[in-house]
């Protein structure tokens, strides 16, 4: 993940600034945005000694374990967002946070992951679209939404197809891609609902550095979240319902196998009773000598195999 500098004058115009004690200080016209790698230790460094932030706010950017929050600190709002990241193999949770410290004419965030939706604002910084705090925190919102509703329409559409295909011969490949859904489902919902409920806060915030445009974009994302959290619980419920009808597939697979397993024994328990029968080394077994005695055995054998298979057939025992 890199970490940059960016001074923005509020006219459209933005430019690279080193981070440094001077890349640190607030502007008055416009604002400047510092992300930094909350893993390298100069990074860290710099926030202790050039930042000129408090030692609670270093501290909350710089914690291993976050949240979503929004939370008023003098003039300032602590922030903590969180969305997809481009490095999942590098963390095992599926959003990766970002923490903000926002303020008239400064910006300052700390990532230990990459963040898909830092990429987008820092194009959009560098073209101008962003031309202060406000700007920043909803285009930021909104990026981290237009990415997650993707991924988590796309969990809704996987459920689809297995309510859709729901065939008795992919049990086992259908119940692994439902847990994964479902799995996926409870792993987002986890910061999804309280994402929200920072955002509304956010924009209830009372800071002159939040216009009235910005806090509409805010509400917006928290909308889009609200939608996004109420999807992933249905994708839950019905991937829970649709676990539960694989497992009754399944059961009625066994029952059914079990059941055409008994006929069959059924069926040949009387045979091989009659010739066990008259298959026995001792004296005295009709016919022993007579020439057409084989095919009679066969023959009787053959016609009580009908008339049993008959009967299951009558009585309807192999539908179950």
């Amino acid at each position: 993940m890199k970490s940059w500098c960016w001074v923005a004058d509020g006219h459209g115009a933005a430019q690279p600034r080193a981070i440094d004690r001077a890349g640190a200080k607030a502007v008055d016209h416009g604002f400047v945005w510092c992300h930094l790698d909350g893993r390298l230790t100069e990074e860290r460094a710099w926030l202790d000694a050039e930042s000129g932030l408090e030692p609670a706010i270093i501290n909350a950017l710089t914690a291993v374990e976050t949240r979503p929050r929004a939370e008023a600190v003098g003039d300032g709002a602590l922030i903590n967002m969180r969305g997809l990241g481009l490095t999942p193999d590098d963390d095992p949770d599926p959003l990766v946070s970002v923490r903000i410290w926002a303020e008239k004419g400064r910006v300052i965030s700390v990532g230990f992951r990459h963040l898909a939706a830092t990429d987008v604002v820092h194009a959009m910084m560098q073209s101008g679209r962003v031309r202060d705090p406000g700007d920043l925190i909803a285009a930021l919102a909104m990026a981290i939404t237009e990415t997650l509703d993707i991924e988590i329409a796309a969990l809704g559409d996987t459920v689809d197809t297995c309510e859709a295909d729901l065939d008795p011969d992919r049990i086992f490949a259908m119940r692994r891609t439902i847990a994964q859904a479902r799995s996926a489902a409870i792993q987002y919902r986890r910061f999804v609902a309280p994402q929200r409920q920072a955002l509304e806060r956010l924009a209830a915030l009372e800071m002159d550095w939040l216009e009235e445009d910005d806090r509409l974009h805010l509400r917006d994302a928290a909308d889009r979240f609200a939608r996004m959290a109420e999807e992933l619980e249905a994708v839950r419920e019905r991937a829970a319902l649709l676990h539960e009808q694989l497992t009754d597939l399944r059961a009625e697979q066994i029952e059914t196998r079990t059941l055409t397993i008994s006929i069959v024994a059924l069926v040949f328990l009387p045979l091989t009773f009659l010739t066990g029968l008259l298959g026995m080394n001792v004296k005295g077994i009709p016919y022993a000598e007579a020439p057409w005695a084989f095919w009679g055995v066969v023959g009787v054998s053959a016609a009580l195999a009908v008339v049993i298979t008959a009967y299951f057939l009558r009585a309807h025992w192999f539908r179950g």
